[in-house]
């Protein structure tokens, strides 16, 4: 017999290792039949293994371990809360935008009963969701009306179908910009039915490029904002004040897509100015898109604002029910709002509180984890993210961990409970403590001693 052949025959079987106690353990934690799949399934991995010539632990003791371990793997949701500690406030792969209190509290508050979604409350009537966050988007930047989509792509989207299908829109070409995902603003455009109309050059477009390309096809001159590049040296974009003149001259529309939108200047915090919403409607603009979970701090949205038959010719096309949002994006959008109108944006919406945290509370943080971690606080750098603001900064302070493997390390902390984000940056694994939430430190804390002692350097 071989000794392959005499390893598979010393596998226990599935009946044997139910009699164990561990197995009633596991049993009362999922169900029998959840137990004797997991079993199978970690049978035939160890007849892999022998087959294979590798070495194996065969004890039915390990095989339960295993066995659990892979339950318990499988119970874990896909979408699950993080610690992000990598310094990059709104974080597209992280879920962008975490929302207030006051706006979770409005989600669960919408969530457990029924609500006025599309009811009348003075009437008794159906009534129309489009209502909900208009009236106080109007009286926060001065718009004539306000319509809400499900993200900004589908707000462009919806914009071309209802406005320039099968018409022509000039764009810079300083402007085609590809957003995160891959997702193309040519591609959009193609999309929504309209025909891309590209004007001057890489890096400097005039007004007179767009007053050359106009033409009774033309429906629309659109601005677009770079979103996650920025161009420096030797270039040009014409003001949009001089796009909205030149549009409104030619019986045309202008549109400016601001990608993350703000209502905040940042530049009060050291940081570029982002171009604000007020300056778009300032300027005249017919209509201004952008999202709802970046500089907002909000949920996923996709914010349309403008002229009031301009916006009505998008609430009347069929996009727009498609696109359309539900009772927990407008709870979350109007308490959002609501932070706004109080003037507590900074103090309650953690986008602003993590944007505007002094740099001395920063320091103090790291010194209270270096002292339970090991490691060593240096300066360093926060990045806003999300398409905004590119190439700026905050000062920040990190906590610097290290180690013989700093990937090693930052595995083990994605592995932890909450999993822990993290970079590595000179050979150290990282941690940026502008980024991770107040309720969120404890466990933090809790973590960093037992997997520095394991996986650091003595």
């Amino acid at each position: 017999m071989s000794v392959e052949r005499a390893r598979l025959r010393g596998l226990p079987a599935v009946d044997s290792l139910l009699t164990d106690g561990a197995a009633s353990k596991l049993i009362q934690q999922h169900s029998r039949d959840l137990v004797v799949v997991a079993l199978r399934a970690e049978l035939d991995s160890a007849r892999q293994a022998i087959l294979a010539g590798q070495e194996v632990d065969m004890a039915p003791t390990a095989i339960l371990q295993r066995a659990g371990e892979d339950l318990l793997r499988q119970q874990q949701p896909s979408l699950c809360p993080v610690i992000n500690a990598t310094g990059v406030i709104i974080h597209t792969n992280l879920g962008r935008a975490p929302l207030s209190d006051t706006a979770i509290a409005a989600m669960r508050a919408a969530s457990i009963g029924y609500s006025t979604l599309e009811f009348d409350l003075q009437s008794g009537e159906r009534g129309s969701r489009l209502v909900h966050a208009a009236d106080m988007l109007r009286d926060l930047v001065g718009a004539e009306a306000a319509l809400v989509v499900n993200n900004n792509a589908s707000a462009l989207v919806l914009i071309l179908s209802a406005l320039a299908v099968d018409k022509e829109v000039v764009i810079s070409r300083g402007q085609l910009v590809e957003i995160g995902g891959g997702f193309r603003i040519p591609a959009i455009m193609q999309q929504g039915g309209a025909h891309l109309v590209e004007v001057g050059a890489t890096n400097r477009t005039r007004i007179d490029d767009f007053a050359d390309a106009l033409n009774e096809h033309t429906a629309m001159l659109l601005r677009v904002h770079s979103s996650n590049f920025k161009q420096i040296g030797f270039v040009q974009q014409p003001a949009l004040p001089e796009l909205v003149s030149l549009a409104h001259e030619r019986g045309l529309l202008a549109v400016d897509d601001l990608g993350s939108g703000t209502l905040i200047d940042t530049a009060q915090f050291g940081l570029d100015h982002e171009p604000t919403i007020q300056e778009s409607l300032a300027a005249g603009v017919d209509l201004v898109c952008f999202s709802g979970d970046k500089l907002l701090g909000g949920p996923q949205a996709g914010i349309i604002l403008g002229r009031a038959e301009t916006v009505a010719q998008l609430k009347a096309h069929p996009l727009a029910r498609a696109l359309r949002v539900d009772k927990l994006i407008y709870a979350a959008l109007l308490a959002t709002l609501e932070h706004y109108r109080r003037g507590e944006a900074l103090a309650r919406i953690p986008v602003w509180q993590m944007i505007s945290r002094p740099l001395d509370d920063i320091a103090d943080t790291v010194q209270r984890w270096a002292k339970v971690s090991g490691g060593n606080a240096i300066k360093g750098e926060s990045t806003v993210g999300g398409g905004s603001l590119p190439g700026a900064t905050l000062p920040t302070w990190l906590l610097a961990l290290d180690s013989a493997n700093p990937e090693t390390l930052k595995a083990a902390l994605r592995r932890a409970d909450p999993p822990i984000i993290a970079r590595i940056a000179g050979g150290r694994v990282l941690l940026d403590p502008r980024t991770v939430l107040a309720g969120q430190e404890s466990a933090l804390l809790q973590t960093l001693p037992q997997l520095t002692q394991r996986t650091t350097q003595p």
